[in-house]
């Protein structure tokens, strides 16, 4: 899947008729909240669906073992065995170079020379604040974002998820200036319900109308779950 507009439909929710029918090919997406707000349920909905539409999908995650990973998928029925034996998914987990005693300081210059990553049409890196905050300066930053804007322009989707209290606010502000869509999640208490909600602070090339605020929530089994009506 190479050209038009790269869907996340699934029948089963309106996540994607919500989000203007899917993301234009060559789009930088950012995913940005704080712990707990949801941004590796939604990038896992994200990645599901997107496969079941025809993207390959290459998963950076700092969250999850592949074990875990795929239990993860399973308990939100994303069942995803067939997209990892047809090689539509590949998963790479880096909690083992995550150790904070031992600060990382080139996963950036690791990022751009390792070109496998970026083969399929879509990458999500999850959560990509994690795995540069001991290595991103300024120009580090942008050079990282030249690369990735190269991607895009080779009809690459990238799909980054970003907690804001890990980099600094003007590296942080550098990913969100360069973003084509900018989501920011939510989370709200009352009483013993939580409420989440998708705020679309930007959306470029939409081929539909996109909804500025989603109401969602996530349920064992059936995973994310459109409100039928947005939460503020």
């Amino acid at each position: 899947m190479t050209t038009g507009i790269r869907s996340f439909d699934l029948a089963r929710d309106e996540f994607c008729r919500k989000m203007g029918g899917g993301f234009p090919p060559g789009s930088i997406v950012v995913i940005e909240g704080g712990s707990g707000s949801g941004k590796s349920t939604v990038c896992q909905r994200l990645a599901y669906g997107l496969m079941e539409n025809g993207s390959a999908v290459t998963y950076i995650s700092t969250q999850l073992t592949t074990k875990g990973f795929i239990n993860q998928m399973y308990s939100l029925n994303y069942k995803i065995s067939s997209f990892l034996l047809k090689k539509k998914l590949l998963y790479i987990p880096v909690l083992s170079l995550m150790d904070p005693t031992i600060p990382r300081l080139d996963f950036i210059e690791r990022l751009r020379s390792s070109e496998a990553l970026f083969s399929n049409d879509v990458i999500i890196i999850d959560t990509i604040s994690s795995l540069i905050k001991h290595s991103a300066n300024v120009e580090k930053s942008l050079e990282l974002i030249s690369f990735f804007k190269r991607l895009t322009g080779i009809n690459k989707t990238l799909i980054l998820s970003i907690d804001p209290s890990e980099l600094e606010p003007h590296i942080h502000s550098e990913f969100m200036g360069a973003s084509d869509i900018n989501l920011t999640l939510k989370i709200s208490t009352l009483g013993s319900n939580i409420k989440r909600t998708i705020i679309v602070n930007k959306f470029t090339g939409a081929s539909a109308s996109v909804e500025s605020m989603i109401g969602f929530r996530i349920e064992p089994n059936v995973g994310l779950v459109v409100e039928i009506a947005s939460v503020a």
